[in-house]
């Protein structure tokens, strides 16, 4: 039998997706540490991320998660995950294949959906500060620290001096951050004193708003207007290398504009984009091509309310198509479009057997993680399945022949 030169495997193994390499291992004690090495797991996501192949999208439905590949729309798979319990388990975040998931805010996990492995954080208790009655609103984010080669989440707290105070002033908060390579919690306590101003003020973001937006190495949210208190919007962001808040500054052409636009962030070809909904007839999509350079702000295109929805109240880019003439967009965390840039038309993305009403996550076929198991137990894992399925059907004709025989007596008494 002719052996394949390792380069040439390793080069056909690039191309695969996570969930084909997962299988693969078991091929030979090779193919396994070739798989498993963090080399390859490197060069496996810089090129997922350089040629958007394998991109899946995550559902979220009310109980359940699912992802479907974007360029295979007909199968659906239900995410199985160890998090699952009695209710919803929240999604706060995708970056190099991994996603967020939460509990309760001590309840927390990294996860990787292609190769179904787990990280769970360590609990970190909420510390109720002196003086504050009950836990408010919390925000997560998770993202990837390029400069310390760490995944980093960032769980921002706020409290509430008097519950049934909703219009008051005054909240306090609590920042901590965790590292994977650490896998430790630190809090964050030295915060600027204009940062510390606005989280006082801003305590209420909307769905959505609350899972930080990952780019130029920093997690954004979205602070919005308090009509009577606060009369604009504001980007915060917050440094995955240096762990510090700063905020982003509007493009010029809107800083001092209609302060009615509803306004929200996402992310598009890597760059921070800001969504201006005008009275939820149409939105205007603004790219920073230039991370933190409020020069490099554009507008990349203009989106009408769809007839075919009732409200427009939510709308966010998530990828270009491969041939960059169309941008798929969420529309109301139910529904997702392919817009044409050039005629302007939406036409939906119809994915077969998935939930009526879902939200969506784009997420990476990567290794990140590494992969459960060493090459014996996969082995091991897979002789036992196969035991396993030939007991079960030994079971079935076993219970065929016996209801055959009770029939048999049964006609014959």
């Amino acid at each position: 039998m002719t052996t394949v030169p390792m380069d040439i495997v390793n080069d056909l193994f690039l191309r695969l997706p996570a969930k084909s390499l997962v299988r693969f291992r078991a091929l030979s004690k090779p193919c396994y540490h070739l798989i498993n090495s963090p080399d390859f797991i490197s060069s496996h996501l810089h090129r997922v991320l350089q040629t958007n192949d394998h991109l899946m999208i995550l559902l979220r439905g009310a109980l359940h998660l699912y992802t479907v590949d974007l360029d295979s729309l007909d199968t659906v798979s239900d995410v199985e995950h160890p998090m699952k319990h009695g209710g919803p388990t929240e999604v706060f975040g995708s970056c190099n294949g991994l996603i967020g998931l939460s509990n309760s805010p001590t309840d927390l996990a990294i996860f990787n959906p292609s190769t179904r492995q787990i990280h769970r954080l360590p609990p970190s208790p909420v510390d109720l500060p002196e003086g504050s009655s009950t836990r408010g609103y919390v925000f997560y984010g998770l993202g990837y620290d390029s400069v310390n080669d760490d995944y980093k989440v960032v769980r921002m707290v706020q409290f509430k001096r008097d519950p049934d105070d909703e219009l008051g002033c005054s909240f306090p908060y609590e920042v901590k951050v965790f590292s994977f390579k650490m896998n430790s919690w630190k809090r964050i306590e030295s915060v600027l004193p204009s940062i510390q101003l606005l989280f006082f003020f801003y305590y209420h973001l909307l769905y959505r708003r609350g899972y930080g937006v990952l780019a130029g190495n920093s997690l954004h949210w979205v602070l919005p207007r308090r009509p009577g208190l606060i009369a604009f919007n504001i980007i915060v962001r917050f440094d995955l290398a240096l762990e510090v808040f700063d905020i982003v500054r509007f493009p010029e052409a809107i800083a001092n504009g209609d302060v009615d636009i509803q306004m929200d962030i996402g992310v598009l070809d890597g760059c921070l984009c800001l969504m201006c909904n005008y009275d939820q007839k149409y939105v205007d999509v603004w790219m920073m091509k230039e991370y933190n350079v409020r020069g490099s702000w554009s507008k990349v295109f203009t989106v009408q309310k769809p007839k075919s929805v009732k409200m427009f109240a939510f709308m966010r880019p998530l990828v270009y198509s491969k041939a960059r003439d169309k941008v798929l967009l969420e529309i109301n965390n139910t529904k997702l479009v392919w817009f044409d840039l050039e005629s302007r038309k939406l036409s939906t993305l119809r994915i077969k057997d998935c939930p009526s009403s879902y939200s969506a996550e784009l997420v990476v076929s990567s290794l990140v993680l590494g992969c459960k198991g060493d090459l014996d137990n996969i082995k091991h894992r897979k002789e036992q399945r196969d035991k396993e399925a030939r007991e079960a059907k030994m079971m079935q004709n076993s219970k065929k022949r016996d209801d055959f025989l009770s029939k048999g007596f049964k006609l014959v008494l």
